[in-house]
């Protein structure tokens, strides 16, 4: 069997797969142009890929393959219908990154609503170097317990989330991006009650017509000027322009962002212009990255290979 990782680098060198390595030839690739992938996956029996395109122009010469696993959960790179044409399974992974992500959650907001960045800047400027006071109380915060949480899209990650908001003292209410999913323990509410009665809101939705933009300038509009909005949902869900125009104009008070609506971000991009990390925070969609993260997605995609490949030999 021959496995060939795409866009490698997706995954980070620091992961072993010597699991791949005894189920026969492995040959890894960091990174590549669409027009080497053909030449790349040829003679493969498995290609695995996080962002790549999968169609007939990238595996079209791949007359061994047998399968294709995704170390993501979207699928939208994928050609379905070339695949089913072609017999080709392809697989992704879905619950691996649960706990990261809702880890990264609370290290977002918890840098905003704390002021992080004013306390530690204040502290290595020197300026509490023999101070007056022991203690400094020039920029305010509060107790994240009796907050009202809002959630848009209550999935896996969205329910730990509320869990966790739960145990923290506030109260979570939710919003279901397709209208029929219904969660007991928590209260689902219009999209306009969450806005305007959330003090913090998170994104956990998947990138769907309904969710598309649904963050914009109406949305951050009904919002409370204190409002800290995060999300680790889907970049294009949030119309950057109008969350840059929304914290500019203290329509709301912080945001924190791991995914944006072009990654790696481009140099157009409007939040580019908002250097106040005590508004603004990002991350480079690291929200999944924790090492144990990374180790359990290639676990679940190596146990994908060997499943099909003893149905296959039986």
């Amino acid at each position: 069997m021959k496995i060939v990782f795409l866009d490698d680098n997706s995954i980070g060198t620091d992961i072993d797969l010597s699991g791949f390595e005894s189920l026969g030839e492995v040959v890894r690739y960091g990174s590549n142009k669409p027009e080497e992938v053909p030449e790349r996956v040829k003679d493969a029996d498995v290609v695995i890929i996080n962002k790549m395109e999968i169609n007939e122009r990238t595996i079209g010469t791949a007359e061994k393959l047998k399968l294709v696993c995704v170390t993501a959960t979207g699928t939208n790179n994928l050609d379905k219908e070339f695949l089913a044409k072609r017999n080709i399974a392809w697989r992704n992974v879905a619950g691996y990154s649960t706990e990261c992500v809702a880890q990264h959650t609370f290290a977002l907001l918890f840098y905003l609503l704390e002021k992080m960045p004013y306390y530690d800047n204040y502290v290595k400027s020197e300026k509490y170097v023999n101070d007056a006071m022991f203690t400094h109380f020039a920029n305010h915060f509060h107790e994240l317990c009796g907050m009202t949480w809002g959630i848009i899209g209550l999935g896996a990650i969205g329910r730990r989330v509320a869990d966790l908001a739960k145990a923290f003292g506030c109260h979570v209410i939710y919003y279901s991006t397709s209208g029929n999913h219904t969660e007991d323990g928590y209260e689902r509410v219009d999209f306009d009650t969450l806005l305007r009665t959330s003090d913090i809101v998170s994104v956990h939705a998947p990138l769907t017509e309904q969710t598309e933009q649904l963050m914009n300038a109406a949305a951050f509009s009904k919002m409370k000027n204190s409002a800290i909005f995060i999300n680790v949902g889907r970049g294009p869900i949030v119309v950057e322009a109008d969350l840059a125009d929304a914290l500019e104009q203290g329509e709301i008070a912080a945001a924190g962002l791991d995914v944006l609506s072009a990654e790696p971000m481009r140099e157009d991009n409007p939040l580019r212009c908002i250097k106040d990390s005590e508004k603004l925070v990002i991350t480079p969609h690291i929200a999944w990255a924790a090492v144990e993260t990374r180790k359990r997605l290639m676990d679940i995609i190596l146990q994908q290979v060997k499943e099909l490949f003893e149905v296959k030999q039986k």
